[in-house]
């Protein structure tokens, strides 16, 4: 499983550190560390699956939408 994050439609909300803090987090300045490594996009590599729940549930309350799952 692997996530994608379009980060044009993410408004840093956070929502999704709550919902999958394993896999989420924001930085210093309130922003999704992704950022960082990734601009318009962000593709993570493999995910535990017994991180599914979560990584779905934070897709799901993204305020935005800009979270994908992927199989």
């Amino acid at each position: 499983m692997r996530i994608t994050v379009d980060l044009n439609k993410c408004n840093d909300h956070g929502q999704c550190v709550f919902s999958a803090p394993a896999v989420f987090s924001l930085d210093d300045d309130g922003k999704l560390t992704f950022r960082r490594q990734a601009a318009g996009s962000y593709v993570s590599g493999d995910l535990d699956e017994s991180l599914r729940d979560d990584v779905e549930e934070a897709a799901d309350v993204c305020p935005l939408q800009a979270i994908t799952v992927e199989d």
